[in-house]
């Protein structure tokens, strides 16, 4: 089947005006009450901590200074609220560089080819600037023109880059627009899972094709992290309003899915 525009606009609609079925809300309602799984982060996500090695970061510049020491410590935590708080450090001095930094950190974690690609990143011609750019893109356009700027960057992509909005919009004191989310592979999985059972709920027998193509692993268009983020915020609204305790906060939505909180069938 080949792609078709039309089509795909059809099963964004569908999924925005229908949002979560009950199975979705029963299944992250349990998450949310389990306190091995999404208990921790009821006032948000910013418990949610990675493990990495702070020695493995040695070569790279601009070191977050509230991180831990690269040459005394072998191993090392870091949570969102940690991160938040590095780029909240960073953006007083404007030193983006640094704030980018920690949320590949973050991003990568334990990953041994972290530290090489973030390298890889900054090397490229006037990296810095656009990382820059990009944030106040966020402020006074919005993630999506943000989102543009910053997937010029080779060797970053959308699910790196993307944490890096989500980090800089926490800490800056207001953003245009709705506030920018994590989208990676974890996440595009879910929703070309839902898509495609949704699509098939309404007789949309093309669905799975349409699905598969938009809800690609990687490579998303700006377009596609709009409908993304509008999904997000709408979903975790009527989780808001649905299940008793659920966090205004979108994010922590974007965690439990992450998480495998919910799996469509």
């Amino acid at each position: 089947m080949r792609f078709n525009q039309r089509l795909a606009d059809k099963l964004d609609a569908a999924m925005l005006e229908l949002l979560l079925p009950e199975d979705a809300v029963e299944s992250l309602g349990r998450w949310l009450a389990d306190p091995e799984g999404g208990q921790r982060y009821a006032n948000g996500s910013g418990p949610h901590t990675i493990s990495y090695s702070p020695l493995n970061w040695m070569a790279v510049a601009s070191w977050p200074a509230t991180f831990a020491d690269r040459v005394a410590i072998e191993s090392a935590a870091v949570s969102r609220a940690d991160v938040v708080a590095a780029v909240t450090a960073a953006r007083q001095s404007e030193n983006w560089g640094e704030a980018f930094v920690a949320t590949q950190v973050w991003g990568y974690g334990d990953t041994g080819y972290g530290p090489f690609r973030t390298r890889q990143v900054l090397a490229q011609p006037d990296a810095d600037v656009v990382i820059a750019e990009a944030v106040s893109l966020l402020r006074y356009e919005g993630p999506v023109a943000a989102y543009e700027k910053l997937n010029t960057v080779d060797g970053l992509g959308p699910a790196f880059l993307t944490k890096y909005l989500y980090f800089a919009a926490l800490a800056l004191p207001k953003v245009t627009g709705l506030c920018p989310l994590i989208l990676d592979s974890v996440l595009a999985e879910v929703l070309r899972r839902h898509a495609t059972r949704l699509g098939h709920t309404v007789g949309y027998e093309w669905s799975e094709a349409i699905a598969k193509r938009i809800w690609r692993d990687g490579g998303w268009t700006s377009h596609r992290y709009d409908v993304y983020l509008r999904w997000m915020h709408a979903a975790n609204d009527q989780l808001a309003t649905t299940l008793m305790g659920w966090p205004a906060a979108p994010d922590v939505l974007e965690l439990a899915l992450f998480s495998g909180a919910w799996k469509p069938a």
